[in-house]
């Protein structure tokens, strides 16, 4: 198999000097592909310089991670796009297990290994952990993440285990099934595109997995902060997108309705917490997601859909009032 390891680059310079050496140094066999997002800063100057080796594409605009990557892997061809951020630190060994499950389990499509916290490098990561889920209401969560709680990795997900969605942070996909589904919807701009994109690969019988004999350390934050209004205004705006396009009719109009309620009381939450900036991006959220809902329901025709997509009925409740932090306790293996 033919793989190309594909950073995408925003002004990264700094990042590229700290983590790019690993990658070139532990991906043997593969290609090396940095995407360039119409930077301002003398990245694609060092890249030419320092690794002449490394390919370099040039995109004409800043589209963001959705319409970056799209453009970028056009030029790219391999049989297995490894799109990982630039704040990833890879390990000896990363691409190893990974192959060995493509040829393993041949309805996998898309594979991410194990996310550790550079920072506290024994914990997971936010951005991805032991492979994601997401709850009836369509939030979002991992084995060994539940919001902000974090497990330790003491081994205990050091497996293979098919999965909901996999982090765009370090995920791996089949070239043939990413020009299938249309790559990333470019009207995400950023965040939770990745889990629009398993979601439809999902609906359309492929199967996504995490192996967790592979392992990177990510940095996290370095687009935009966990607390940035702006991710709120696209975190919430982009979990609607993914319930209109993805769900049944009368199942997603459900989670829909009790998505806006439950959002509700989060800006509520905020504005007792001073945090005008989140309340008014969850606000802006909605009014886009309104303008946009005419677009986002067309996409819906191309759509098979999954009679169950959940692991969990509650992730908002089981945390917040069961106190629940751990995946183990959340969901039986």
């Amino acid at each position: 198999m033919k793989v190309a390891v594909v950073i995408l680059n925003w002004n990264g310079k700094t990042l590229l000097e700290k983590f790019l050496p690993a990658v070139v140094a532990h991906s043997e066999g593969a290609s090396i592909h940095v995407v360039d997002n119409a930077s301002e800063d003398d990245s694609v100057e060092f890249l030419k310089n320092t690794y002449p080796h490394v390919n370099v594409i040039v995109n004409a605009s800043n589209g963001g991670f959705a319409k970056g990557y799209n453009d970028g892997l056009k030029q790219i061809d391999a049989d297995i796009f490894c799109l990982l951020n630039s704040d990833v630190e890879v390990t000896p060994n990363w691409l190893g297990p990974v192959l060995d499950a493509f040829e393993n389990h041949p309805e996998a499509a898309i594979i991410q290994p194990k996310i550790l916290d550079i920072k506290r490098r024994e914990y997971f990561e936010y951005a991805g952990a032991a492979g994601g889920f997401i709850d009836r209401l369509g939030y979002p969560f991992c084995r060994g993440r539940i919001f902000q709680a974090l497990e330790k990795d003491i081994g205990q997900y050091n497996d293979i285990k098919e999965v909901f969605w996999a982090t765009g942070a370090c995920m791996f996909i089949k070239s043939g099934v990413y020009q299938e589904l249309g790559g990333f919807d470019e009207d995400y701009f950023a965040h939770q595109e990745e889990i629009d994109l398993c979601w439809r690969a999902k609906n359309k019988g492929y199967g996504v997995l995490y192996v967790g004999h592979s392992h990177v350390f990510h940095l996290g934050g370095s687009t935009l902060k966990n607390m940035n209004p702006k991710k709120t205004f696209l975190n919430f705006r982009n979990s609607l997108y993914s319930i209109t396009k993805n769900l049944p009719g009368k199942v997603a109009f459900t989670i829909i309705f009790f998505r806006l309620l439950l959002d509700g009381i989060a800006g509520a939450r905020f504005i007792l917490l001073f945090k005008f900036g989140h309340c008014l991006a969850i606000i802006r959220a909605h009014l886009s997601f309104y303008s946009n809902f005419r677009k986002l329901y067309k996409k819906r025709e191309k759509a098979n859909f999954l009679l169950k997509y959940y692991s969990a009925t509650s992730i908002v409740w089981s945390h917040f009032v069961h106190q629940v932090k751990r995946f183990n306790i959340l969901v039986k293996d």
